[in-house]
């Protein structure tokens, strides 16, 4: 049953008049302590019980799933941090980050992007000691406060059975499955075999994490949980069809070209026995389709945006606008699904590639992280609901909100890809301007998109270049850019890559942080753990241009995504593809410009050079949400 908010004086909002309260008693009984309590001030959980002499204990919890095939149910392995108090009849929630990495990663090849070429090295190995319990700053943080706080090993991971399926619905049932046990819904068991109960628990669950630890909470959200009330997934996959595939395309995460759902299982099979898990890494191997790029039943079972009308707990969604790995769009798909399905949600936008922001914004971090789980997980009344929706990082530690994002007022323009006096290189201007067809060779596999964007004014065999006049105003795209293309291919190569570019020399954040001399101490330090994390700055770069955002086609699925249709050489097509999603201001004096090329060296297959591309100007075109006035300023 839900415990009543009592309101106490001088501001403060508590469960009870004092953490140990008596009752009144008959003359000469002595006083027997009432049950331990959480304390509220402000809106705020307080910390008033102690890190240092919090009970920990390990859980291994049955899923409903057989992942590895042995007729037992996989367990996942949960490992546990909770006040003392606890154990005193404190009920508390729990806020769970669940990891595939806690074990560590194993070295992988990755699969051969040069096609008839040769395998690029994998992720680095990394071998973590599970005795090192609770890195990072949630233990610090919210078992003071009065929540326990968990991890855990997704399914083939660390101390966990079954095998890592790469985001399946396998692995999903694992993520939920925590949740199920903390509610009495599951079955638990200690690592001697004796079952376990969470009787300490609300019911209320948390969880939050980064990249593939923030994922796991959008899983377990999507199958709509009872018990779930709030998540906070960093850089996020939402669906993993647009984590190694774009339109058709096989396409990498950045620095990871190469790699694949088989290469991510095999890196983070850390369970005892890997070997149980050959023949379910080898089907996906044989099912994940390099060839082609479709989507298909794989994807289909990997992909939560369509279960987004299934989330009950509330989502505080946070991506860095330079994240190449995790790619933007998978946060703004699920915030615009989420939008649509009612739930309660938030959003932070950063200058950070793949981070999160409690380095280099801590306080405001914990304020509002901490008040979303005190709100959702203990139905605090705190404002954190109707506080602006967004809050977007413009530059480094210059931050502004809004109430809703893409930000009002925004609205599409189209900016047609013109012939210019003498060919390339071309004009980017709301008025088409037809011309000749315009062509280049295809060199991406030797060239790199960075490599290809230079020379901007100049004629380059290996691209084509669209370029805006000197801008008078600033324009601020937020949102989805498109591309519309009439264009046709002649040789081996498949795609179509497009580059908005803001050419104008700047200091930019590049996405890298760096450490400083400073630290950020959001709870409280142990022996061996001080509670503290590095502050971090953004590190930028003064450069002629800045890559804003780029999309890639394969041209065999200009009409669907889940079958390749043939492409007849020197055949035109109207083709259509979107841009990953993007926050960016183009400042006054500088250009905006659109690069057009085939193979994206960092990304895309790299078949053998020489495609022909043709492109018919004036006919071709880019779709931009500009925020208000930036039509104006693009006339």
């Amino acid at each position: 049953m839900r415990q009543r908010l009592l309101r106490g004086g001088a501001g403060a909002v508590t469960l009870a008049s004092a953490l140990f309260a008596t009752t009144a008693l008959p003359a000469g009984a002595a006083p027997t302590p009432a049950t331990p309590k959480i304390k509220v001030r402000n809106g705020e959980t307080q910390p008033v019980f102690s890190r240092a002499d919090a009970v920990t204990q390990t859980v291994d919890v049955e899923t409903t799933v057989d992942s590895d095939r042995d007729g037992v149910r996989d367990r996942v392995r949960m490992r546990l941090i909770r006040p003392k108090e606890t154990d005193a009849g404190l009920k508390v929630a729990t806020i769970i980050e669940p990891s595939p990495y806690w074990a560590g990663t194993h070295d992988v090849p990755m699969h051969p992007v040069d096609i008839d070429g040769v395998q690029r090295k994998g992720r680095a190995a990394a071998k973590r000691n599970l005795a090192e319990v609770f890195p990072g700053y949630l233990d610090n943080y919210y078992v003071p406060r009065g929540y326990a706080v968990a991890q855990v090993d997704s399914i083939g991971t660390g101390g966990s059975t079954g095998c890592p399926t790469s985001g399946d619905r396998q692995e999903q049932a694992g993520a939920r499955a925590a949740v199920d046990w903390l509610n009495g819904r599951a079955r638990g068991w200690s690592p001697d075999g004796a079952p376990v109960k969470a009787a300490w628990s609300t019911g209320n669950v948390g969880m939050t994490g980064q990249s593939y630890n923030g994922t796991l909470p959008n899983m377990a959200a999507a199958t709509g949980v009872k018990g779930l009330k709030a998540i906070v997934p960093v850089a996020a996959i939402s669906s993993w069809y647009d984590y190694y595939r774009a339109n058709g395309g096989v396409v990498a995460p950045y620095e990871f070209q190469g790699e694949d759902l088989d290469v991510l299982a095999k890196a983070v099979l850390t369970r005892k026995n890997p070997e149980v898990c050959k023949q379910v890494i080898d089907e996906i191997t044989a099912k994940q389709d390099r060839v082609t790029g479709d989507y298909s039943k794989v994807w289909a079972e990997r992909d939560y945006v369509g279960d987004a009308r299934k989330v009950t707990a509330a989502v505080m969604v946070v991506h860095g606008l330079n994240d190449w790995n995790v790619k933007v769009k998978h946060s703004v798909q699920w915030w615009n699904a989420l939008k649509r399905a009612g739930v309660p949600r938030k959003l932070w936008l950063h200058q950070a590639n793949h981070a999160t922001p409690v380095r280099w914004r801590g306080e405001e971090w914990m304020r509002q992280t901490g008040r979303w789980f005190d709100r959702f997980l203990y139905n605090i009344p705190n404002g954190i609901d109707r506080e602006p929706r967004v809050d977007i990082e413009r530059a480094p530690g210059q931050w502004e909100t809004a109430r809703e994002w893409p930000v009002p007022g925004t609205r599409t323009v189209g900016l047609a890809l013109n012939a210019g006096p003498n060919g390339q290189p071309g004009a980017l201007s709301p008025r088409p301007r037809g011309g000749a067809p315009q062509a280049f060779t295809d060199q991406g596999r030797t060239r790199t998109a960075e490599q290809l964007v230079v020379n901007e004014n100049q004629a380059d065999p290996n691209r084509l270049a669209y370029l805006t006049g000197a801008l008078k105003r600033p324009v601020r795209i937020n949102g989805t850019p498109r591309a519309a293309f009439r264009a046709s291919l002649d040789g081996r190569s498949p795609y179509l890559t497009a580059l908005l570019v803001d050419y104008g020399t700047d200091t930019r954040p590049t996405g890298r942080r760096a450490n400083t001399t400073e630290q950020f101490c959001p709870g409280e330090g142990v022996p061996g753990d001080s509670g503290c994390i590095p502050r971090q700055t953004h590190v930028t770069e003064t450069a002629p241009y800045k890559i804003i955002t780029r999309g890639w086609l394969d041209v065999r699925n200009r009409y669907s995504i889940s079958r390749e249709t043939p492409v007849r050489p020197g055949r035109l097509y109207d083709l259509r593809w979107d841009f990953e999603p993007t926050d960016y201001v183009v400042k006054p004096g500088h250009r905006l410009g659109v690069i057009v090329l085939s193979t994206d060296y960092d990304y895309t297959l790299r078949y053998t050079p020489g495609t022909k591309v043709t492109v018919q100007p004036g006919a071709s075109k880019v779709l931009l949400p500009l925020a208000r006035g930036g039509r104006e300023a693009l006339k």
